[in-house]
C-alpha cells in the first residue's frame, strides 16, 4: 500500500476531495460535489490534481476512493425499488422490529419506516431449524409464482432472507437461482452472504439495506471505473469500507452496505496514525465537513469497533430510532453538523442548527449559488473567521455580504441581534450540539472526553475545535498536515482487509476442536480470497473474535482469540478470556455459569504498521504573521484583531499567539484566547490550553 504514486478520493455531501501522494509528495484539492453525476465532480477533480501535480494518469499506481453515496441514499430514501422475499409469517419482522419504545415518554414517537413497503414484502412456504435441519422443503412453485408479482411491481432489487439461512442457506441460494433466471438485471441480496448472523431482524434490515443501495452503487461504480479509464487512469481502484479497510470493486459491487461510513472511517485511520506519532494513547478524532460531524474514540492506538450501526436515526441520540445494519464497522457518533448546517429559529425563538444542509446545491448564502438560508458558514463568514480570497485555496467563492444577509434576516433581525453575536449564536449552538453528541457517545462507552487529545480534521473542524475542546475540558488539540482533506489522506494509510463473521452456538463445557478449527479454516479462506484480489503478495495478518455470554444472557461480549489451531486445552483459555473482558466491561464475573460462543469472526488484513513516533522539533522561534483580521471573540463579545498565517510558511517550532488564524488551502485553524500554536516536528498544528 506504500510508495508510488497513489491517489485518494472521497465524496461528502458538499465537497469532493482528491489528494494525490507521490514519494514524500502530497498534493491535494476541493470540488463541490455534482449530486445527481457524483462521478462528474470525482472527475473533474481528477483532472484538476494530476494537472497541478504534473503527474500523467497513467503512472498512478493505485486509486482508493471513499463516499456517503450509500448512506445518504438510506437517510433520503432514494434507493430502488426494493422486495423482500422471506419465510411464510416473518413478512413483519422489520416493522414489528425489536418490540419496544425507544423513547418511552413520547406518545407521538415515531418510528423508522422499513425501506420495503408491506405490500412488496413477499412470502414462500419453507422451514430451517436452528440446527440447520430442514423442517419444510422450499416450495419451488411458490417461488416461481412471485415472478410475475415482481415484474408487475417493476422492483430493481430483491433480499432474499429466509428463516435461520445463516446456518443453512440452501434455501436462499436456491430461491436466488430461481429469481435471477427469470428477471435478468434485478439484483439480488442473500441475507446469507450479506449478513450470516442470528437475530433476525438485524439480519432482515442488513439486508433490505444493501439491495436499496446495490444498483445506484453497482451503476455509480462502473461509471467511475470506465470514467477514470476514459482519461488514462488504468490502476487498480480499492474501496474503503466502514470497517477500517479497502477491498475490490466487485466486493463492493456485492455487498455495498459496507461502504455506509466509508468516509468517516478514513477520518479515524488518519486519526490513528496521527496517535501514533505523538504517543497519544487517548485521542478523539474530530472530523467536521461540509454535511455531518463525526467523532470517534481511539484508545491505545485503537479506534472503537462494533458490528451494529444504525442509520438514519429519528432521534438524533437514540438506540433503536434508526434502521439497524450489521456490518464490521468503526464505532463513531455521526450528526448533522457541518459548514453546511442550516440554522433556524424554533417556534420558541431559539436558534437551532441541522441536522438540514444545504450541501454543495445550492450551498451555504456565502456561496453566491442560490443558498438562501445561513449556515454554519456563514456564520464564520460573518464572524470573519474565514477570509473569503483563500477559501477552498481561492477555487470557491465566497461573498460576506450575503451570508451577513441571511444570518441577519434568519436570526439577527428577529432575535434583535447584531449580525456577529448572531453569527456567534449559530456557532455556539452547532458546537454544543458537537460537545454533547461526544459526551453521550463517551459515556455510552464508559469513557471520558476531558484526559484526551482531540486530533481535528475536515474543512469545517480546526475553526471549531477549540471551542469544542473547552465545552469537553479537552487541553490540547492536533490539526494534522491536509486536515482539510483528512479523511482522503486516511485513505491511503488503510490496510486492504476483509472480515468473515458465522453463527455457530458452541457451549464452552462441550468444547468442540475439530468444528472450531475447521470453521476459522472455511472463514480463512473465504477473507483471503477477496483480500487477496487486491493484495496478491502481500503479507497479511488475522484476527479472530468470539462473541461470548454467560447462559441466560441476551447479549454477548467480544472476546479476541489467539490465531492457531485449538486443541481440548483452549476451552480454558477462552474462558479466561471472557473473564478478563467480561471484568473490564462490568467490574465482575460470575462464577460457576455456563459460557456460551454464539458467533465467531475473522478479520484478515495486509500488515499496516503505525508509524514511530516523532522527536521534538529542534528548536523553536516566534512565528511571523502576516497581518490581521478582525474576529468576533465570543466570551467577550467584541471584534478583536486575529493575526494571519500561512501554514506553509511555518516550519517546525514555530509559536504561534493567540488570537490567530492559521489559513491554508482547504481549511483555516483559529487560535483563540486562552490557548497558544506550535508546529511539531511533522508540520502539525498543536494547539494548547493555557494556563
Amino acid at each position: 500500500m506504500n510508495g508510488g504514486n497513489r491517489l485518494a478520493v472521497d465524496i461528502g455531501g458538499t465537497f469532493t476531495d482528491v489528494v494525490v501522494e507521490s514519494g514524500s509528495e502530497r498534493f491535494s484539492t476541493k470540488v463541490l460535489t455534482t449530486p445527481q453525476a457524483p462521478e462528474q465532480g470525482v472527475l473533474d477533480g481528477v483532472n484538476r490534481i494530476l494537472t497541478e501535480s504534473g503527474i500523467a494518469p497513467g503512472s498512478l499506481d493505485l486509486a482508493i476512493h471513499g463516499t456517503t453515496l450509500a448512506t445518504n441514499a438510506l437517510i433520503e430514501r432514494k434507493g430502488a425499488r426494493t422486495a423482500l422475499v422471506t419465510t411464510d409469517g416473518f413478512r413483519d419482522s422489520v416493522e414489528i422490529a425489536y418490540e419496544h419504545r425507544f423513547e418511552q415518554y413520547d406518545v407521538y414517537m415515531e418510528r423508522p419506516t422499513p425501506l420495503v413497503p408491506r405490500y412488496r414484502r413477499l412470502t414462500v412456504p419453507e422451514r430451517i431449524a436452528a440446527d440447520g435441519t430442514v423442517l419444510r422443503e422450499l416450495d419451488e412453485d411458490a417461488v416461481k409464482a412471485l415472478v410475475p408479482v415482481l415484474q408487475e411491481q417493476g422492483v430493481d432489487a430483491v433480499a432474499v432472507c429466509l428463516l435461520h439461512s445463516y446456518v443453512n442457506p440452501d434455501h436462499e441460494t436456491r430461491v436466488r437461482d430461481i429469481l435471477a433466471a427469470a428477471l435478468p438485471g434485478v439484483a439480488i441480496t442473500l441475507s446469507c452472504e450479506v449478513c450470516p448472523e442470528i437475530r433476525e431482524y438485524e439480519r432482515t434490515s442488513t439486508a433490505c439495506a444493501n439491495a436499496y443501495v446495490q444498483p445506484m452503487m453497482a451503476g455509480y461504480l462502473d461509471r467511475l471505473r470506465t470514467g477514470l479509464k476514459d482519461i488514462g487512469v488504468a490502476c487498480p481502484l480499492l474501496l474503503m469500507m466502514s470497517s477500517g479497510g479497502v477491498t475490490t470493486v466487485e466486493t463492493a459491487m456485492a455487498f455495498p452496505i459496507r461502504l455506509v461510513e466509508s468516509g468517516p472511517a478514513g477520518g479515524a485511520i488518519l486519526a490513528l496514525n496521527i496517535a501514533a506519532e505523538n504517543s497519544i494513547e487517548k485521542a478523539l478524532s474530530f472530523d467536521m465537513g461540509g454535511t455531518t460531524a463525526k467523532i470517534t474514540l481511539i484508545d491505545d492506538y485503537r479506534p472503537q469497533l462494533s458490528r451494529h450501526f444504525e442509520v438514519a436515526r429519528m432521534y438524533r441520540f437514540l438506540k433503536g430510532s434508526g434502521l439497524p445494519i450489521r456490518i464490521p464497522v468503526i464505532d463513531m457518533v455521526e450528526i448533522g453538523a457541518g459548514g453546511g448546517s442550516i440554522a433556524s429559529l424554533d417556534e420558541l425563538q431559539r436558534i437551532t442548527v441541522g441536522p438540514e444542509s444545504a450541501g454543495s446545491d445550492p450551498g451555504p448564502a456565502a456561496y453566491a449559488r442560490g443558498g438562501a438560508e445561513p449556515t454554519v458558514t456563514d456564520a464564520d463568514v460573518a464572524m470573519g473567521k474565514i477570509d473569503p480570497a483563500k477559501f477552498a485555496g481561492g477555487k470557491v467563492t465566497i461573498e460576506p455580504a450575503r451570508a451577513k444577509e441571511a444570518v441577519d434576516r434568519v436570526v439577527g433581525g428577529p432575535r434583535d441581534m447584531t449580525t456577529e453575536i448572531a453569527a456567534a449564536g449559530i456557532s455556539e449552538i452547532v458546537t454544543e450540539n458537537m460537545a454533547n453528541a461526544a459526551r453521550v457517545h463517551a459515556i455510552e462507552n464508559g469513557k471520558e472526553t476531558a484526559d484526551r487529545t482531540l486530533i481535528a480534521f475536515g474543512g469545517a473542524a480546526p475553526l471549531h475545535a477549540a471551542r469544542l475542546a473547552g465545552k469537553l475540558g479537552v487541553d490540547r488539540i492536533i490539526v494534522p498536515q491536509g486536515a482539510g482533506v483528512g479523511s482522503a489522506v486516511g485513505f491511503l494509510r488503510a490496510p486492504i482487509a476483509y472480515e468473515v463473521v458465522r453463527t455457530r452456538f458452541m457451549s464452552l463445557p462441550k468444547f468442540d476442536t475439530a468444528f472450531v478449527n475447521d470453521l476459522f479454516r472455511d472463514m480463512r479462506a473465504e477473507a483471503e480470497s477477496v483480500v487477496r484480489m487486491g493484495a496478491p503478495d502481500e503479507e497479511l495478518v488475522e484476527v479472530r473474535t468470539a462473541f461470548m455470554r454467560y447462559r441466560g444472557q441476551g447479549h454477548e461480549i467480544a472476546v479476541t482469540l489467539p490465531s492457531r489451531d485449538y486443541g481440548p486445552e483452549d476451552a480454558s483459555i477462552f474462558e479466561d478470556a471472557f473473564d478478563r473482558e467480561y471484568q473490564s466491561l462490568y467490574s465482575r464475573v460470575i462464577p460457576n455459569l455456563e459460557i456460551e460462543v454464539l458467533s465467531w469472526t475473522l478479520s484478515l488484513a495486509t500488515d499496516q504498521p503505525l508509524p514511530d513516533a516523532a522527536d521534538p522539533p529542534d528548536e523553536q522561534y516566534a512565528a511571523k504573521a502576516d497581518g490581521a483580521r478582525s474576529v468576533l471573540d465570543i466570551d467577550s463579545g467584541v471584534m478583536v484583531d486575529a493575526a494571519i498565517f500561512h501554514r506553509d510558511a511555518l516550519r517546525p517550532g514555530a509559536m504561534v499567539p493567540s488570537p490567530a488564524i492559521i489559513v491554508e488551502d482547504e481549511t483555516s485553524t483559529f487560535v483563540p484566547d486562552g490557548f497558544s500554536a506550535t508546529v511539531n516536528q511533522l508540520g502539525q498544528i498543536v494547539i494548547t490550553r493555557e494556563a
